[in-house]
């Protein structure tokens, strides 16, 4: 029987000539009491140390929304001896009629020294028919990048608010995506924790009659977590592409300056705070005219407000996002397109992140 999904155990140990024949006996005798499920081929890669633990215990949470055969590779190119184990192993949840298990299966591998290379051969030859191939890459990017590998990937997704070189990074990311002919979407999580933050700014001009104030801004100012200052600065990015704002400024700690489609000056002021949210508020002044967005103490909401300078706000709630991998992830898996927006957002800041 499958480990289900409340086990995070990594499962039955297979020789890697006999995870097919393992995974269709493994079925097979629970033939009845589950239904196996795929939507999408779910790979996962990471160098650090427990990742396969870690990264199995998010896939059970993640499957029980989003159905898909996970690749599971852990692994350590700097290890001095060559060695490759793998696992099968399924995350199973009640269907909704609580009749029957619905599973997605795993297949987990350790990876050491040389044996690091083969990733590409690994990743393909387990992969589910002709689903779509999901690369979520846990570790920064390394040259030389393998052409073989890209070239089957849909949609890569990483996190670059852990990167130590975004420029450095960021140009290999997009030479993963000149290999593969521009096939791969880039999926961005620090660019999904802002989600719902960009969504409750930009509702304050759903109506055509607010359209002014994207002219009048001249101030702003955005308080973040600590080691998320490069969250903050895709809100920038975001903003500057949306209305046509371009960069004066280089690299400064503490403000970024902007210049409008009128050339007109627009100051953002950047503020660290040792806080869990990524984004703990972002205010701009307009005219007289005061928008402010800011992460709720309860932690699930927004607080919106407009008002006039000195007036006491009256303030509304909104959804907010959660830094939590697995509700991230989520949130990235219900989305399709090419993320033109976020690429935008990119190229306008890439020289400050």
């Amino acid at each position: 029987m499958p480990a289900i999904a409340e086990t995070v155990s990594l499962g039955l140990p297979v020789a890697i000539d006999r995870i097919d024949r393992e995974l269709k006996k493994l079925w097979s005798e629970g033939e009845g009491a589950m239904t196996r499920a795929s939507l999408m081929n779910l790979a996962v890669y990471s160098e650090e140390s427990g990742s396969l633990t870690r990264n199995t215990r998010l896939l059970a949470r993640i499957t029980e929304n989003h159905a898909c055969r996970a690749i599971v590779i852990g692994a350590d190119p700097r290890a001095k001896n060559d060695r490759m184990e793998a696992w099968i192993s399924a995350h199973c949840h009640l269907s909704r009629a609580g009749t029957k298990r619905v599973c997605s299966e795993q297949i987990s591998f350790l990876l050491e020294g040389a044996m690091v290379k083969l990733l590409p051969s690994i990743v393909f030859s387990q992969l589910d028919s002709d689903l779509p191939l999901y690369l979520w890459w846990q570790s920064e990017f390394a040259e030389p990048m393998d052409p073989q590998l890209w070239s089957w990937i849909d949609r890569l997704i990483y996190d670059s608010q852990s990167w130590r070189d975004f420029n450095a990074q960021i140009r290999l990311v997009e030479m993963a995506q000149r290999e593969a002919k521009q096939r791969i979407v880039l999926c961005d999580l620090n660019w999904t924790r802002l989600v719902h933050f960009r969504l409750a700014f930009a509702q304050f001009f759903d109506h055509p009659g607010s359209h002014h104030h994207f002219r009048e801004i001249k101030n702003g100012s955005i308080i973040f977590g600590n080691g998320f200052r490069s969250t903050a600065i895709l809100f920038v990015g975001w903003l500057a592409a949306q209305l046509g704002w371009e960069i004066r400024s280089e690299k400064n700690a503490g403000r970024i300056e902007l210049e409008n489609s009128d050339g007109e000056t627009v100051r953002i002021q950047l503020q660290e705070k040792g806080d869990d949210a990524p984004i703990a508020s972002f205010t701009a002044q307009s005219h007289g005219i005061e928008f402010q967005v800011t992460q709720a103490e309860c932690g699930d909401l927004l607080e919106v407000c407009r008002s006039k300078l000195g007036e006491v706000p009256a303030r509304q709630v909104l959804p907010s996002s959660e830094n939590d991998p697995v509700k991230l992830m989520s949130e990235e898996l219900m989305r399709g397109g090419p993320h033109h927006v976020y690429l935008r957002a990119v190229e306008k800041v890439r020289e400050l992140l």
